[in-house]
């Protein structure tokens, strides 16, 4: 049998971070992945660059039935931290979008670079190599059967992520391990995902796959708009079965089902006014007009789903009417039927409750020595960068106290 002193099960991130930290302490570490191809979510992330931080990135953009929770670990290890790594390496990026930062070359450049913090601590290697059973014995330490041979160890870190793109090796795991012990779940969901609408609402839509613009989104409520909820302006993106693009991936962490999305189409105008005021002067028809302001076939589109004909003067409308339309436009209110699920999710919200973990540690507060981090924890990050961000960041915490 194997001895360790830390046992780490999922080489992503999270694993790689948190392995590469404690064996720099001394600490003899094992780390365990199932997979064949090492961090496969790091690679095809950012299209294939990698968004590996973003620099604003705080507490405010995480989510989490206990948002308190993430600001231990993100105080103490900032993207300030993780960009000094990158420069230690000499990688080259650059800032893409609101402070997103990405490799100029590849992906790999990131995964070669935690390969090698590993090396430095002499990490061992399990990979591939599957966990089949976590035990903790009497004496506190843990026994962990795999099919590369048994391990014992004083500690053992969770890092096996959430359900997100079960095609590079996803699994519930780690929720196995939670449940095992007796920990709380707060229920999992995909989320950073487009969404879906039901055949019959999509109808008018679906002709204008692939057409984008620049919108405000934001989550209402059964009854309407919700001035509380979330708000983001990002690119929206048709697509034949509902909405992707940033906005939307934004948008779905948020929004809960049975409830509408609120979409601006035109952020920066007025459109009712804009409208009414034309009336003395444009002698355009109604879709020509809108498609001053937006593209011909999503102006047409809009017009079908509300009722308007394109080749209605705008000169003979209603005041009413035109306010209607603009409404439409300004505060087009739609409710999803669903999400294309994890199979496109970029990440899952929810999974082991913070509550039963020591924020500074990332410690299951009543089994000593096991540990879970990253997105197998109850903390979502924002698209951008900001989910490897608390990767990093639980990684480290885990790893300075393991």
């Amino acid at each position: 049998m194997a001895k360790f002193d830390v046992a780490v099960i999922g080489a992503g991130a999270a694993g790689m971070m948190c392995a590469a930290e404690a064996a720099k302490r001394g600490r003899r570490v094992v780390l365990i992945d199932h997979a064949a191809k090492l961090a496969e979510k790091i690679r095809i992330s950012g299209g294939g660059r990698c968004n590996f931080t973003n620099i604003n990135a705080g507490p405010a953009n995480f989510l989490s039935e206990n948002p308190h929770f993430c600001k231990s670990a993100l105080s103490r290890y900032t993207p300030s931290d993780f960009l000094a790594l990158v420069k230690k390496y000499r990688i080259a990026y650059h800032e893409k979008h609101r402070g997103q930062l990405f490799c100029d070359d590849s992906a790999e450049r990131i995964i070669d670079m935690l390969k090698a913090e590993c090396a430095a601590g002499d990490v061992h290697w399990r990979m591939p190599s599957k966990v089949s059973s976590v035990e903790q014995l009497d004496d506190g330490s843990y026994f962990l059967v795999t099919d590369t041979g048994d391990i014992e160890c004083e500690s053992v870190v969770v890092a096996c992520g959430g359900l997100s793109i079960p095609k590079i090796g996803a699994s519930g795991f780690a929720y196995q391990i939670a449940e095992q012990f007796g920990l709380r779940m707060v229920a999992p969901r995909p989320a950073l995902v487009p969404l879906t609408f039901d055949a019959e609402t999509w109808a008018p839509f679906a002709p204008l796959s692939g057409i984008s613009l620049e919108v405000d989104v934001e989550t209402g409520t059964l009854k309407g708009r919700n001035p509380d909820g979330a708000r983001f302006r990002e690119d929206l993106l048709f697509t034949h079965r509902g909405l992707s693009g940033p906005a939307i991936l934004q948008i779905s962490s948020f929004w809960q089902p049975g409830a509408p999305i609120v979409i601006n189409l035109l952020p920066e105008m007025d459109v009712a006014k804009e409208l009414i005021e034309g009336k003395q002067t444009v002698k355009k028809q109604l879709g020509n007009v809108l498609a001053q302001w937006l593209p011909a076939r999503l102006a047409e589109g809009l017009l079908q789903a509300h009722g308007f004909a394109a080749d209605t003067r705008l000169a003979d409308m209603q005041d009413a009417a035109l306010r209607k339309l603009g409404s439409a436009i300004n505060q087009w209110t739609i409710t999803p039927n669903g999400s294309e699920g994890y199979r496109k999710a970029e990440v899952t919200r929810g999974g082991v409750d913070t509550r039963e973990l020591s924020q500074q540690t990332m410690m299951v507060n009543k089994v000593p020595g096991l540990y879970f981090i990253g997105e197998a924890v109850d903390v979502t990050g924002w698209l951008g960068g900001y989910n490897f961000q608390w990767a990093w960041a639980s990684g480290v915490a885990a790893g300075q106290a393991v």
